[in-house]
């Protein structure tokens, strides 16, 4: 699957949110966020940032990589074109992303804040977040500066480019070969101050 073959990711947190009978206010309000960025975010016309798609699924009780994943038909109150592309995905909870995966075979999601993620595989059965990152220059985790939190333990290895970490009340410089783990309960930030991009390497188990 391209890259290009992906529905877009507010498609499927919508189909996410109607599944579970939560409202487009009601979603906003638990995120922190407003309705109008929720409703932007569902139609494609805005990207979310790392913390707002993190709160977005701890609040629906799904995972990332189910952002990820090919999906049925959104509600019959979507839109029939949104519906048509996620309709061309059939379900499949047992699909597995590998054991090879080409870059151009890489389902890719843009997020806000100049923050790309490229999945790099995924086995049936796990709950596992196994992605390429890139914080592009000025890139961040969060738009509003804030700092985020959530479920699982969080694994990163820099390849190229600096990121500066936030981790509590600490923040650490993080260069090519570097790396960190930590608990993603723990309130953090990745920002990307440099000229260059920053890519690594991220692993995100959530065992909760």
């Amino acid at each position: 699957m391209s890259p290009a073959d992906v529905p877009p990711v507010g498609a499927r947190i919508r189909q996410a949110r109607q599944e579970r009978g939560v409202s487009l206010r009601g979603l906003a309000r638990e995120v922190g966020v407003s309705a109008s960025l929720v409703s932007q975010i569902e139609t494609g016309k805005s990207q979310p940032s790392v913390s707002t798609l993190y709160a977005i699924t701890t609040v629906l009780d799904i995972s990332v990589e189910a952002l990820f994943e090919q999906r049925e038909t959104v509600a019959a109150t979507g839109s029939a074109l949104v519906a048509h592309a996620l309709a061309a995905f059939a379900a499949d909870p047992a699909r597995r992303i590998g054991p090879l995966i080409t870059p151009g075979e890489r389902e890719v999601l843009e997020l806000d804040s100049g923050v790309v993620w490229e999945r790099l595989g995924h086995v049936p059965g796990t709950d596992v977040d196994f992605l390429l990152v890139t914080y592009r220059p000025g890139g961040s985790s969060s738009t509003s500066g804030g700092l985020m939190r959530h479920a699982g333990t969080e694994y990163g290895y820099l390849i190229s480019g600096e990121l500066t970490l936030t981790l509590g009340f600490e923040t650490h410089t993080l260069r090519p070969g570097g790396a960190v783990c930590f608990e993603s309960t723990t309130p953090h930030r990745y920002c990307n101050d440099g000229e260059e991009p920053a890519i690594g390497v991220w692993f995100v188990f959530s065992d909760t």
